[in-house]
């Protein structure tokens, strides 16, 4: 699957910003799409998980009602909606995907199968 991520940049505390992933390739409804984000000099961290097909989430606890993700099925588009942003919520922020296992491992950078290139988020205070 390969993956293109947009929409990062610089927003102020407590401002928004969407991010967005287009998928193309081959694909299936049990493949779960993640975002991770990866501060300076840390390694990446689970933000927010959903399937290709479904109503399944899952949020980090830091993400978790100030995050939303969301998918477009016709436009294989997958979106995080980022709310109430902190500036801990600085990084580079990467969308991925994992084909074999589901909801099993989604927390785990590891597993995923395939990345897009990341995209920048400033959060300043």
């Amino acid at each position: 699957v390969q993956l293109q991520a947009s929409g990062g940049g610089l927003v102020q505390a407590g401002g928004s910003l969407r991010l967005s992933c287009v998928a193309s390739g081959r694909t299936n409804g049990n493949y779960v799409m993640g975002w991770f984000r990866q501060a300076p000099g840390k390694e990446r961290d689970f933000v927010a998980a959903i399937k290709f097909s479904g109503r399944d989430t899952r949020y980090a606890p830091s993400a978790k009602g100030r995050f939303t993700i969301s998918r477009d099925n016709a436009e294989n588009t997958f979106y995080l909606q980022m709310d109430s942003l902190k500036p801990e919520d600085t990084g580079v922020y990467f969308c991925a995907v994992e084909t074999r296992s589901g909801f099993a491992y989604y927390y785990v950078s590891d597993q995923y199968d395939d990345w897009g290139q990341g995209t920048q988020v400033t959060v300043s205070s």
